[in-house]
Order: C-alpha cells, then sequence, then structure tokens
C-alpha cells in the first residue's frame, strides 16, 4: 500500500471514532488557548472535520493532525487545526505544559494527548514533511523546490501573544501554524508569494507551505515556511526601546514608510487593483458606521464621542468618492508587523490580516489607506505606552512615516484627510473593543485616540507642508502594563 493510500486509510479509521474520548479535554482546553476566538462563548458541539496520523500507528510519540469544527451557543462556527501528540503518561517533565488529558478510552486509552508543536520530535517531523512534498491523506505538503531547506534544525516555539503558533527552525526557518482556518488560501501565503514573483524583497517568500483538500471545499491553507531574519528587530520592541532612551525615531519611520509604500505598489502591479465609487465609498463608511454602533453597545466609555466619531464616516459618505483606488494591502498593519533587519532594512510581515474578519473580506481590495492608519495609530500606543507620554514623539514619527511614503509614491497619505480620518477612527474603535475585551488596562490609549478624532475634523493638509500636531489628550494616570511583543495580534 502506497503512503499515501495508508494515510487515507488511518484517516478512514480516526474518522470512524469521532472526538469521543477526545472531546471533553478538548471543551476544557481549547477556550483557554490564546489563539482560541470563541472566548465567552458556551460551546455546543465539537466535530470532527478531518484526522490524519502523521505517524504510523503505534508509534511513540504519536503525531495526530485534526482539524476540529466548534459550534457555539451565539450560532458562530470556526474550524481550528490541531498537531496532538500522543505517548504513554506520565509525560516526561519538560512537556507537562504541553498536557490536554489523558484518554480514558478509545484508541488512546491509557495515554497522555499533548499539544505536539511542544515536542521538539514532532516538531522537527513536521519539518520533515515540508521538505518532501506530498500527500498524508487530505493534507498536501508543497515547497519551492529551488529553497534550501536544511535538514536537521532544532526547533523551538516563538513566544509572544499570537493568533497562531510559530516554530523557529535553527536560525534558518520560521513556521506559521495557522489555528483558526477556513476554505480558500490565506493571504499570509497568497500575498508573499505574488510579492517574491515581483522580485519585491520587502516580504520573506515562502519557501514551504501545507493545506488540506477536502470534499466540496477550496483547500485550506494550514501552515507557511519563510527564512526566519535572523539579528532582525521587531519594530514595536525597537520603538520602545528608542522611546526609553530619549532618542529620536524619525529616520526609521521615514525608511518604513519607503518600505510600506514599496510593498504597496509592488502588490498592486501584482494584483487586480479597482477603483471605488460613490456607491462603493458610501457602503465602506456604513460599515464603519456599524462597526461604531456595535462597539458604543459593548463599551459604553464611546457613548460621549459617539456623535463626533460618526462624524468622520459621514464625511466620508458625503464626499461621494470616487475613482478611490482599492488594491490587495497587509490588511493588520502595525509596528509589531515589522522587523527593522540586520542591513538595517525593513521587512513586513505577517499578511494574515485580521484573524477575526472572514477570509473572504481579508482577500478583497481595500485603500491603501488603511495600512497607513494602522501604522500611525502605532506610533501614538508607542508613545503612551512610554511614562511620560510622548506626543511629540509620536507626532514626528507620524509625520516622517507619510513624508516617506509620499517619497516613493509620489503622493502623501495625509493629502487625503476625510479618507485617513474615516480610517484612523475606524482603526481606534476596533482597539477600544479589542482592549475591552483582552486588556482593560490598557483602554485608555485608544480612547485618548477616541477624544481626539471625535472633534471636528481640522483644516485639510496642504501638500508640502507638514500637518499641524493635534493637541495631546489628557495624560493618563493610570500605570501602563509591561508592553506585549505587539500592540495588538
Amino acid at each position: 500500500m502506497s503512503e499515501a493510500a495508508s494515510a487515507r486509510s488511518r484517516q478512514g479509521s480516526l474518522a470512524a471514532v469521532p472526538l469521543g474520548p477526545l472531546e471533553p479535554m478538548l471543551r476544557a482546553w481549547l477556550p483557554r488557548q490564546r489563539w482560541y476566538a470563541g472566548k465567552g462563548r458556551a460551546i455546543t458541539r465539537l466535530r470532527l472535520v478531518s484526522a490524519v496520523e502523521l505517524l504510523p500507528p503505534g508509534s511513540t510519540p504519536g503525531l495526530v493532525h485534526l482539524l476540529v469544527g466548534v459550534d457555539c451557543a451565539d450560532g458562530s462556527a470556526d474550524c481550528y487545526q490541531l498537531l496532538l501528540g500522543v505517548r504513554p503518561a506520565p509525560l516526561p517533565p519538560a512537556l507537562a505544559p504541553a498536557l490536554i488529558g489523558h484518554a480514558e478510552q478509545g484508541p488512546y486509552a491509557g495515554q497522555a494527548v499533548y499539544e505536539g508543536l511542544g515536542d521538539p520530535r514532532l516538531a522537527a517531523l513536521l519539518l520533515e514533511r515540508l521538505r518532501t512534498p506530498g500527500a498524508h491523506g487530505p493534507l498536501r505538503f508543497d515547497r519551492d523546490p529551488a529553497a534550501l531547506i536544511p535538514a536537521e534544525s532544532a526547533p523551538r516555539p516563538l513566544s509572544g501573544e499570537q493568533t497562531n503558533s510559530s516554530l523557529i527552525y535553527g536560525d534558518s526557518h520560521i513556521l506559521k501554524v495557522f489555528r483558526r482556518v477556513g476554505p480558500g488560501v490565506n493571504p499570509d501565503l497568497e500575498l508573499p508569494r505574488a510579492l517574491a514573483a515581483a522580485g519585491c524583497s520587502r516580504v520573506p517568500a515562502p519557501v514551504a507551505w501545507y493545506e488540506a483538500e477536502l470534499p466540496g471545499s477550496e483547500p485550506l491553507t494550514l501552515g507557511v515556511l519563510q527564512p526566519y531574519l535572523r539579528g532582525s528587530d521587531d519594530g514595536w520592541q525597537l520603538a520602545l526601546r528608542r522611546l526609553g532612551a530619549g532618542a529620536d525615531f524619525t529616520a526609521e519611520a521615514h525608511a518604513l514608510g519607503r518600505a510600506t509604500a514599496e510593498v504597496h505598489s509592488a502588490l498592486a502591479a501584482a494584483l487586480p487593483t479597482v477603483a471605488l465609487g460613490p456607491e462603493q465609498t458610501a457602503r465602506l463608511a456604513a460599515g464603519m458606521t456599524a462597526r461604531l454602533a456595535a462597539t458604543v453597545r459593548e463599551v459604553p466609555a464611546l457613548q460621549p464621542y459617539e456623535d463626533g466619531l460618526r462624524g468622520a464616516f459621514d464625511a466620508l459618505a458625503a464626499s461621494r468618492g470616487s475613482g478611490v483606488p482599492a488594491q490587495r494591502i497587509h490588511g493588520d498593519l502595525h509596528l509589531g508587523q515589522t522587523l527593522r533587519t540586520a542591513d538595517g532594512s525593513w521587512a513586513l510581515i505577517d499578511f494574515e490580516g485580521e484573524p477575526a474578519r472572514p477570509l473572504a473580506d481579508r482577500r478583497r481590495p481595500e485603500p491603501a489607506v488603511r495600512d497607513i492608519a494602522g501604522i500611525l495609530r502605532s506610533f501614538d500606543y508607542a508613545a503612551r505606552s512610554h511614562r511620560p507620554f510622548a506626543p511629540a514623539w509620536a507626532d514626528a514619527c507620524r509625520a516622517a512615516f507619510c513624508e516617506g511614503y509620499a517619497r516613493t509614491t509620489g503622493r502623501d497619505p495625509r493629502e487625503d484627510p476625510v479618507l485617513l480620518r474615516a480610517y484612523e477612527t475606524d482603526k481606534a474603535v476596533y482597539e477600544a473593543r479589542y482592549e475591552s475585551r483582552h486588556r482593560p488596562d490598557w483602554l485608555h490609549v485608544p480612547m485618548a485616540a477616541i477624544r481626539r478624532l471625535s472633534e471636528r475634523e481640522r483644516p485639510a493638509h496642504r501638500p508640502g507642508r507638514r500637518a499641524a500636531a493635534p493637541p495631546a489628550p489628557p495624560a493618563s494616570t493610570t500605570p501602563h502594563p509591561k508592553p506585549p511583543r505587539r500592540p495588538l495580534a
């Protein structure tokens, strides 16, 4: 029997035993994971979508790949990718933190089930599957045949707040394992491949990837292997260090603006673009207004500013914008999604977009100013994480970034004040909702922007001059928590 046929057989034997013995432990374990999107929602059912043993039955340890559907009481449903290690109990001390539970019956009776990515032996096996393309049941592994992927690369998990899981192999490659998955190519595979084909070096090019091919569905992107940019500085941490040292960051912000513009220009050349007419612009503004209304209901602190915030979206709708260019963009750009490499250049990473948005939405063309607004808001986040608040630092970085962007594209983002204000406002509203749910101690950061953005629109920026710096919002007396790796994950 061929390996592929054997894998299909093993898939069938596992699928014949629905989650059964695994369900109770997964019900308890899933909501505790950083990447689980259904926090606060009661789970009504777990469904086995796919199961493949990536090692022969009886191997110790075993590695089981699962796609699990999660139905919640509010009617929502998601699909998650799990890689479960299986070995006799008790687990070695180094793996104890990865324990999910102990199976009492079924094919794994008497064994410990644990997070497989925490086991170096199993993580190494995953890399080997990526080095040798082929099918394993519904899983298909593929790679760039010209890329060199070392066989012996010790794996280690990437720490920090993430909505997925990442493994670093040696110092050469990093594998992102997507947790919440759905039909269709993930932008974090699609866009870097398009940029590599276009000759853009600002984004690490994928060297290998794997997908699930399920009946009646588009393939699901499950993981992407890319070069690891050894010696790089995370843009968020670099900005915080400069702030802490009282150092200027405008040269870096200017260079980052140029890098962002290069990526946008390459994406516009490589993939289809559209022009938003008046009706599409009005729908865009209506979506922002609807998100504001939903957030105000959830975050009462926004109520005094609702009318002013809505004014930014009303102005966008009233602009009757015609011919607003829209293209594929990063979709969730902030300083934590940038790296200053060892040679001093800037790279952009993590093109997945906002994981909470449906995949189809994340793949739609949008105005590039959405990415720009994300970076501008990130400078404000960095400045407000510093004590005392450093508004002049943020304003200087914001101006330098826009000037760097204009240096490449020929157009300063501040020359579209209505569009930029709407997107900054929409981003701040998103931030308020996020912080209210996940980090209430940080809510004061977007609230300061909410106050500023709710004011009446200021005079438009005149080309050739820097926009006037906005007045600093009242300093918060709330102690700042230790900054995470990224401002928003």
